[in-house]
């Protein structure tokens, strides 16, 4: 389709998911360290980021701090300078902001940056994000689990590619505050009208379906494998869709 943005290099090189990151080696998600790793070894990035008191986009998984950083509380309830002093699962690295993430990078290896959502349709997340990757120069896209979120991208910087990141079930917490007709709207991709989106994401062990199919066969539109850990896996990927986000090993 041809108002659709797919570049040739979102499915050029196997993505590291949250960057190439190693904790044995003391090298957490989603830090400067990981950007590196896998800038080192010839992968792409994708990366997260969530929303701090003050409005900037953190590169950072959880919606809470527990996990990562061992401190109490959720990020958004800190400011970014208060969440930059926390260091990630006991090493030197500490939690970035988007903009420092993208000045490591430097447009040496392609980043997909995944917007994390809440479903209440509050797109401040996105809107900052929004405002920091327009100004960068090289190879980037935007995803998100939200269609909210995909379809406001659209609008915000609606030339850099965005894809929804999608599973067939949704028994996971995050969906808690969906209905059944949500969750299955994700599941069917009901929503593509809305959220308008460029690439699919999709988890690895629910290919294939009919979705990632016939969105390959008659959009044209690639899908991406998430989060490929193994050999079984990696075929499947290889089979069913068009490139992989994989950790745990080097594909």
């Amino acid at each position: 389709m041809t108002d659709r943005l797919a570049p040739g290099w979102l499915n050029a090189r196997p993505i590291a998911h949250r960057g190439l990151h190693d904790r044995t080696a003391g090298i957490p998600e989603n830090t400067i360290a990981a950007a590196k790793a896998a800038i080192a070894g010839g992968y792409a990035i994708e990366c997260d980021v969530q929303l701090s008191r003050d409005g900037e986009a953190m590169v950072f998984h959880d919606a809470g701090l527990g996990r990562l950083t061992g401190a109490d509380g959720l990020v958004r309830e800190r400011d970014a300078a208060d969440l930059g002093q926390l260091t990630v699962l006991g090493s030197a690295e500490r939690v970035p902001t988007l903009p420092e993430f993208l000045e490591t990078i430097a447009g040496r290896t392609p980043l997909i940056v995944e917007v994390k959502t809440r479903f209440d349709g509050d797109l401040a997340l996105a809107r900052r994000t929004a405002e920091i990757v327009a100004a960068y120069d090289g190879p980037l896209a935007v995803k998100s689990f939200d269609p909210v979120i995909v379809g406001a991208l659209a609008d915000l910087v609606p030339g850099i590619p965005r894809g929804i990141v999608a599973e067939s079930r949704h028994d996971d917490p995050s969906y808690a505050s969906l209905t059944e007709a949500q969750r299955h709207g994700l599941g069917q991709l009901l929503h593509f009208s809305e959220s308008r989106p460029d690439f699919l994401s999709w988890r690895v062990d629910d290919l294939p379906n009919a979705a990632t199919h016939l969105c390959r066969l008659l959009g044209r539109m690639p899908v991406m494998a998430w989060t490929v850990r193994n050999e079984v896996q990696m075929r499947l990927a290889r089979t069913h869709a068009d490139q992989m986000v994989f950790e745990g090993f080097r594909p």
